[in-house]
C-alpha cells in the first residue's frame, strides 16, 4: 500500500511536475537541450494546474451527473432504500477536538449533505470508508461520530473495510444486500459520480446519484481565473487522478 501511494505522487501532477524540474537540473550539463525540454514541461505543468479556469473547464467534462433538485429530496424514499456515503480520508489528531480524528472538508460536505437528505427522505444511512494507512479509526466510524454529533442523524450501518472507491461499492453491496437492499442513493463529490456509480452498478445495486460540491461553476475569480492560486493545484490534481481512475477501473475491474 505505501509503495503504491508513493508510486501515484511521483507519477501524477503535481509529482511528475517536481521530477520533471529535478530532471532538468541534473540532465542540465550532459544533456542540455533535454534538460530544458524537462524544464519547461514541469514549470509550463505547474502554472496549468494552478489555474482556477483550468479547474472549472476538467471539471465540467467529469461531472455527467445533475445535482438534485431540492424539492426531489423528500421524494429519494420512493426511488431508493438506503442512502450510502463515501469516505474522503481523515484528519489526524486536531488538538481543537482534543486529538481525536475528524473527517476531512471534503468528507465533512458528504456528511452534511448526506444528513439532509436522510431527515428529508427518511432513509437509512451507510457511511463507506475503511482504515487511513491501517491505522484506526475508520473513516466510516468518523462519518458516524460527526453525523450523530454534528446533524443529529444516525448511520445505521457502517462499512469499515474499503479502501478504494470499487471496494466502498463491493462491501457496501455485500451488507445492504444481506438487509434485501438494492437501491441506494450514493453521495459522493460531483467530479467522483461517475466513477462511483459505475462502481456500485458493477455490484449489483441501482443508482440514484447525489452529488455535491461542483467545481465546474463559474469561478468568480479576478480575470477570470488565469491567476495562479495554491488551492487550484490541488483541485486540479484530484480532477486528474479521477480521470485516470475512470480509465483504469474500467481496464482493471470488468
Amino acid at each position: 500500500m505505501f509503495s503504491r501511494y508513493v508510486l501515484k505522487q511521483l507519477l501524477l501532477p503535481p509529482g511528475v511536475f517536481f521530477v520533471l524540474l529535478l530532471a532538468s537540473w541534473w540532465l542540465r550539463r550532459r544533456w542540455p537541450r533535454l534538460a530544458a525540454g524537462c524544464f519547461v514541461l514541469g514549470l509550463g505543468g505547474l502554472w496549468v494546474m494552478s489555474l482556477p479556469v483550468v479547474v472549472q473547464h476538467a471539471a465540467r467534462a467529469l461531472q455527467t451527473e445533475p445535482a438534485l433538485a431540492t424539492d426531489d429530496w423528500a421524494g429519494l424514499a420512493r426511488r431508493a432504500d438506503a442512502i450510502v456515503v463515501l469516505g474522503a480520508g481523515r484528519e489526524r489528531g486536531d488538538p481543537a477536538w482534543a486529538g481525536v480524528d475528524q473527517p476531512t472538508g471534503v468528507a465533512l460536505e458528504r456528511v452534511r449533505y448526506a444528513a439532509r437528505l436522510a431527515k428529508a427522505s427518511g432513509l437509512p444511512l451507510l457511511t463507506s470508508g475503511g482504515l487511513h494507512f491501517g491505522s484506526p479509526p475508520s473513516e466510516a466510524w468518523i462519518m458516524a461520530q460527526s453525523l450523530q454529533d454534528d446533524f443529529g442523524t444516525s448511520a445505521r450501518w457502517l462499512e469499515e473495510r474499503s479502501r478504494t472507491t470499487w471496494e466502498n461499492a463491493q462491501f457496501s453491496a455485500q451488507l445492504l444486500k444481506e438487509q434485501g437492499i438494492r437501491r441506494v442513493v450514493v453521495v459522493t463529490q460531483s467530479w467522483h459520480m461517475q466513477r462511483s456509480r459505475w462502481s456500485f452498478e458493477q455490484a449489483g445495486l441501482e443508482v440514484v446519484p447525489a452529488p455535491v460540491g461542483f467545481l465546474g461553476v463559474d469561478n468568480a475569480r479576478p480575470l477570470g481565473g488565469w491567476l495562479p492560486e495554491v488551492k487550484a493545484i490541488w483541485q486540479n490534481g484530484q480532477l486528474l487522478n479521477e480521470a485516470v481512475g475512470l480509465v483504469g477501473y474500467r481496464v482493471f475491474y470488468r
